[in-house]
Parts: structure tokens; C-alpha cells; sequence
């Protein structure tokens, strides 16, 4: 296949090459409805965000679908393209093909877009006298109706492509063509004289230089096409100050430092994660500290909360001193990318009271009727060590303050930020940012952390959010798992890309709780399966599940306010840990396609209540996942699949190799399961004849 940036294929057929597109005429314009639909009636066009107002989410390499309903009035053949337009502004064309259910007039392609940037894309319809003519003649000619009439206006259809194929220097096509038309006026059996004219070479002749009428494209939409972390990447999180900390002669901690924290990062290379991200490491404000457990007495030794940004020693701008300095910071980024490693730094849009801009620019914090300034609160919860800003007050000065911190740490490495809280800010003023800073740093990536109604998670994506957290952590049992699945990966899937985080710091997930250690190996298998892009706070690998108290989804001695060094030596020693799941676990997303996009996913039958079943495919690679999602028993269970969705034969036999344990089998449509306590999820390739269960891939 030739070299694009843009690759054409179908569900039915491997890709091919898509062919340059001439300019397509304008848009009808005019006003009333008549004039939004043309010659040939396009709608329900997709993927479109708000009319056009955003651009749809695509990645380097991804795979993706563009539909639309083209029709027309009477019995004359439609045909369809889409026209994509790359930011340097040459257009391609992809070939449209009808989808199922047939007497709907769907149509789709699927295309990847090679090149970072903000690329577009119209769907023109139009009327195809050649697939006109195939329908009649197919009728006509083998019935004796209307012969010499068929065959005059065939032969003309030919020679007019020819005519076009010569004048596109595709000489030997033009041959193929004028010989169509020399045999299907040959003195010999009409029968086949239309078999040689509807011959395969021939057919795809004209599938490129056939005649369009009545061409009638839609609007151009915008796609933004982001580098491929965007969609699919590995994060583990940790907090650099509890890395190294411990207890001086007298009893004093002393913080971990960015060198010291180095060793986590060799340790997250280790296991296979390509993002670190970093809580805030920002200076904290001394007033209203929160001590150990959120209490609102801090002792002399706690370090507070760093969501309480700012003191004397400087804001969003500056360092901790107790972590170190710039060149502290440069060496653990620098140390970062020799390991494989992004950094990903905590984007905390509030002050703590002590904050230099609560004195520079008391407006721009929301006040109360007394004058004093409104701390943050979602009631019954009360943060008074922190402040919000009021993004009406002075937008202007607000919007580049924040502008420059953004800056200002893109200039130390960082090209990704996981953005706190992004709901309770304006979403102008996301649009905005994420506007300013695509202009010069497109490759710069943005992660919602945004637990709140579906309403606002997705307009944060569809304003720019290259990421979001999701409902995952609350999805348990299997119709919720499915229903949520099918809707991230086929209803929201232009516009939001779900980040599967297994913890965090603020929630430990009730079914950790009671789950036992299965609990935890459940949770990495289907975050890291389900979703291209998952994320583990530090402790999930030793199983930290102690809670704050009954009901809540809070962490015992949660370090948002304390230290908290782990001996990991030790647990490496005694093997109660999860790194080598974990590890195995992003080593085979490395190694599979199928598990590096988000949207070819399909659920297949198991009759047992907590069994779960399903694959994912990108081209060749097929990967089954079979997990019990009842950690407290052994599940045994028939599985019916779906061979089609798995590119194989209702009743072919195949080989499944286990990539968690090594074992293989083989299954057929319906084969049987066992999932233990130890072994509670199969991670299943399909190996193909001649293939190894072992065979290497090519890692993005």
C-alpha cells in the first residue's frame, strides 16, 4: 500500500490506497433548510461536535469511523466520499462504503491520519450513472429488455472514463477501459460481453475514474489529530516528598527530595508505566493546615495538604524548598526521559490563604458579605485552606496568570498536566487555554480529573481535555461495566478518552476494601484491557486498602496529608506486591494493538452472573480478556463468542495463549473457564495458523 497520511479501510476489506481528490464545488448556501441540504442529501454526519463548533478527537495512527446518511429521491445509484484535508491543506480522498442495516443509506469509512495538527473533513454525495447503469444492465441484458440501448450507454460511460484516466496520465487504466468498451461492443454473446465488462479490473477502473454528478459536499468539520499518548499511555502516580522522607535524631521528619524520589521513577520505568505524575510541588500555605486525616489541627511536623498552594516562599510559580530547587526538578525530568518516562505535574487552578496573589490580587478571589474572602467548600465538606479564584472578576489578568504557569513549566519539561478539579472552573476558560497553547505546544496533553455529572465531563473534553477520569472506579458489576463501556466507546468515543485509574489518593474504592488481594488484581485487569489509557496511585501494588472509616472511600494516614515511606524493599523481598502483574500487565498492552485503541470493543456471552467477557481487534491482533468479577469465590463458566467480532469462522477451531500465566488452549465458539483466587482473569491472544504465541510486535 502507498505511503499516505491517510489510509482508507472498510469492515469488510483491508485498507487500500486512497486516491487524490479534486476540489470539491462549495457548499449550498442560502437560508431556510432547503439550503442547508444539496443536490444530493448528506445528514447525520459524524463525528461532529456541536455543529462543528469543536473539533473531534483522532490520534497519530488511529483508526477511526466517518458516517453519514446519503441519499436521493427515484432509483438512481448514490455514491459517497469523504475529503480530508491535512494541515498543511492537501486534501485526500476516501471512498465511502454502504453500511448494515441495508435500507437505511449508511454510510461509512474508517481512516488514520498520519500527522499531528488540526485536520478537516466533508462528506460529499452524489449521483453514480455507473452504478446506475451495473444495476440495470445486470436486469436488462440477461432478460433481452432494452439490449442495444444498455450496451450504447455502457460504452459511453467507458470511453468518458477513459478519457479521464488519460488525462490523469494513468495510461495503462485508460487501456483497461477502452477495452470494456471495445468488448462490450464485440459481436459475440451479449451474456459475455457483460461479463468481460464487469470484470474485477475493470470494476475498480471505474471505481476511480467513473462520473460524479450532482456532487454535493457538506461543510468542512475539524479533527484534531494529537500524538499517540494522547490516547494511549500508562500512568502511575506518586508523591515525591514521602520518597527518602524519614525521622532526623530527634524525632523530625525530613521530606524526600527530587533525587531522592529518583529511585520511584526507575521503579515505575520497571513496571512498564510511560507517565509519572506528580501531586503538587508547590510551596503550602501555613494557614488553616490540615493535619493528619484532613483534621483541622496540624501539628508541628505536618506537612499539609499540597492542594493548598502558595506561602511566603512563592506560588504556582515555585518549588517547595524541602523537594529542592529548578535544577533539582530538571535532573528528575531529565532522569525521567532517560527511563522512557513522561512527567506529568498537578494543574491545581486554587491558593491557600497564604498565596502571594491573595495580596497582589485580592479581586481575584470570590468575597463573601463580609468582605472576607470565600474559602472552598462542597458541602458538608469545608477545604478553609484553600481559596478559589473568581474567573469574572478580572478575566484578562486571571487568564494570563495562568497562561504564564503553564508556560513556565512546559519550559522544564513538562508536557502534560492532570488538571484538578477542572469542573468547578469555567469551560471558557478551558477552551481558551487549551487554544493558546495548541497555537505554539500542540503536543502539550491535558487530564480532567473531573468526577461530576456526565453533562460537564464531556464538555470539558469536547472543549480540549486530551483525558478524563471516569465513573470506572464505581463500576463493578457486569451489565454496569457493559453499559459503560459501550457508551465510552461508541456514543462518546469523538470526543472523550476515558482514563481508567484503579485509586488515588482521595478514593479507595469500596471494592477494595472488602476484596482482598484478587480485588486488586481484578481492578489492574480490567482497567488496563478495557481502556488504552489506566493509572495506579503508589500502595495499590502492596494492597493498601486500610479506610478511614466505615462508609467512606478514604484512605487511613492518607498521604494528601502526611508522609508516607513505604519500606518497598521489603515487599519486594517477601513478593506480597503486585509489581510483576502490573508490569506483565503493560508490557503485553505494548506488545498488542488491539489494547492501544479505545473503540473496537465487543462483549460476548457468559451465562455465569461474574464473568465477563470480552475482545478487542486492530487488524490481525485480537486479544479476549475473561474475568471474574467476584473476588471472594471461584467462577466456572461457559463462553459463547462472537466469531465474527473475533475475524474468525463460526465453527473454526483456534489456539488462545494466556499472556498472564503462558498457557494455551484450544477453543472454539464455546469454550470453558476456571477462575481462581490466584488466577481470577485470562488475558487471551488469538494465535492464528502459523503464528507464535510468542510472536513480536512493533511498540509504539
Amino acid at each position: 500500500m502507498t505511503d499516505v497520511d491517510v489510509t482508507e479501510t472498510t469492515s469488510t476489506a483491508p485498507a487500500a490506497t486512497a486516491a487524490a481528490s479534486t476540489p470539491a464545488p462549495a457548499a449550498t448556501t442560502g437560508s431556510g433548510l432547503g439550503a442547508r441540504i444539496g443536490r444530493i442529501p448528506v445528514t447525520k454526519v459524524s463525528p461532529v461536535l456541536e455543529g462543528g463548533a469543536y473539533a473531534a478527537k483522532a490520534a497519530v495512527g488511529e483508526e477511526f469511523e466517518i458516517r453519514a446518511t446519503v441519499f436521493r429521491e427515484g432509483h438512481d445509484a448514490v455514491n459517497a466520499s469523504v475529503i480530508v484535508t491535512n494541515p498543511s491543506g492537501v486534501e485526500t480522498e476516501v471512498r465511502m462504503e454502504p453500511t448494515t442495516p441495508l435500507g437505511f443509506d449508511w454510510w461509512h469509512a474508517y481512516v488514520s491520519l498520519g500527522t499531528e495538527g488540526a485536520w478537516t473533513f466533508r462528506v460529499e454525495g452524489w449521483s453514480d450513472p455507473w452504478e446506475t447503469w451495473v444495476h440495470n444492465a445486470e436486469i436488462k441484458i440477461p432478460a433481452g429488455i432494452d439490449v442495444a440501448l444498455m450496451i450504447t450507454e455502457g460504452t459511453a460511460l467507458f470511453h468518458g472514463a477513459a478519457q479521464r484516466a488519460r488525462q490523469a496520465g494513468d495510461h495503462d487504466t485508460a487501456a483497461v477501459l477502452g477495452g470494456a468498451a471495445d468488448g462490450l461492443a464485440a459481436p459475440q454473446q451479449v451474456e459475455d460481453r457483460l461479463h468481460v465488462a464487469l470484470a474485477p479490473d475493470v470494476r475498480d477502473a471505474m471505481h476511480h475514474y467513473g462520473p460524479r454528478e450532482h456532487v454535493s459536499p457538506t461543510p468542512d468539520y475539524p479533527v484534531f489529530v494529537d500524538r499517540q499518548r494522547a490516547l494511549f499511555s500508562s500512568w502511575y502516580e506518586f508523591f515525591p516528598r514521602s520518597e527518602g522522607a524519614h525521622r532526623d535524631e530527634n524525632g523530625e521528619w525530613v521530606s524526600g527530595t527530587f533525587d531522592t524520589a529518583q529511585t520511584r521513577l526507575e521503579a515505575a520505568a520497571a513496571m512498564g508505566f510511560d507517565v509519572v505524575y506528580l501531586p503538587p510541588i508547590h510551596p503550602i500555605g501555613t494557614s488553616f493546615r490540615k493535619g493528619k486525616n484532613n483534621t483541622l489541627q496540624a501539628g508541628p511536623g505536618d506537612p499539609g495538604s499540597p492542594w493548598a498552594i502558595g506561602n511566603v516562599t512563592g506560588g504556582h510559580d515555585a518549588i517547595h524548598p524541602d523537594l529542592g530547587d529548578f535544577d533539582a526538578f530538571d535532573r528528575f525530568v531529565a532522569r525521567a526521559g532517560e527511563l522512557g518516562l513522561e512527567i506529568a505535574l498537578d494543574l491545581a487552578l486554587n491558593a491557600s490563604p497564604d498565596h502571594p496573589w491573595v495580596k497582589e490580587h485580592p479581586e481575584w478571589f470570590s468575597h463573601r458579605a463580609d468582605g472576607s474572602i470565600a474559602y472552598a467548600e462542597n458541602p458538608p465538606k469545608k477545604y478553609q485552606d484553600i481559596y478559589n479564584f473568581n474567573f469574572d472578576a478580572d478575566r484578562d489578568g486571571i487568564r494570563a496568570a495562568w497562561l504564564e504557569v503553564v508556560r513556565l513549566w512546559m519550559s522544564h519539561g513538562v508536557r502534560i498536566f492532570r488538571v484538578d478539579n477542572p469542573h468547578t472552573k469555567p469551560v471558557e476558560f478551558w477552551a481558551w487555554l487549551f487554544a493558546e497553547v495548541r497555537k505554539t505546544d500542540p503536543d502539550v496533553l491535558f487530564l480532567a480529573e473531573a468526577f461530576t455529572k456526565p453533562a460537564m465531563m464531556h464538555a470539558l473534553g469536547k472543549v480540549g481535555f486530551h483525558q478524563g477520569y471516569t465513573y470506572f472506579t464505581w463500576r463493578n458489576e457486569k451489565w454496569e461495566l457493559e453499559e459503560y463501556l459501550t457508551e465510552l466507546t461508541t456514543e462518546t468515543d469523538s470526543f472523550f478518552r476515558p482514563n481508567f485509574f484503579v485509586n488515588t489518593p482521595d478514593i479507595l474504592p469500596t471494592f477494595l476494601q472488602w476484596g482482598g488481594n484478587t480485588a486488586f488484581t481484578i481492578r489492574a485487569v480490567l482497567a488496563a484491557t478495557l481502556s488504552p489509557t489506566w493509572g495506579v496511585y503508589a500502595g495499590f501494588e502492596l494492597f493498601e486498602n486500610e479506610v478511614l472509616a466505615r462508609g467512606r472511600e478514604e484512605y487511613l494516614n492518607s498521604e494528601k496529608f502526611e508522609y508516607r515511606p513505604r519500606d518497598w524493599a521489603a515487599a519486594e523481598e517477601s513478593g506480597e506486591n503486585l509489581n510483576l502483574l502490573l508490569g506483565r500487565l503493560n508490557q503485553i498492552r505494548r506488545e498488542h494493538p488491539a489494547l492501544q485503541q479505545l473503540r473496537d470493543l465487543t462483549f460476548h456471552h457468559a451465562p455465569h452472573s461474574s464473568v465477563i467477557v470480552y475482545s478487542k481487534r486492530s487488524g490481525d491482533d485480537v486479544v479476549i480478556t475473561v474475568c471474574n468479577l467476584d473476588p471472594t469465590s471461584v467462577a466456572e463458566s461457559e463462553i459463547v463468542l462472537d466469531m465474527e467480532a473475533l475475524g474468525l469462522a463460526p465453527g473454526e477451531i483456534f489456539l488462545v495463549h494466556d499472556e498472564i500465566t503462558g498457557q494455551s488452549w484450544r477453543w472454539g465458539q464455546r469454550a470453558f473457564v476456571r477462575l481462581t483466587f490466584d488466577d481470577p482473569a485470562h488475558v487471551l491472544t488469538v494465535v492464528r495458523q502459523g503464528d507464535s504465541p510468542h510472536r513480536s510486535r512493533v511498540t509504539p
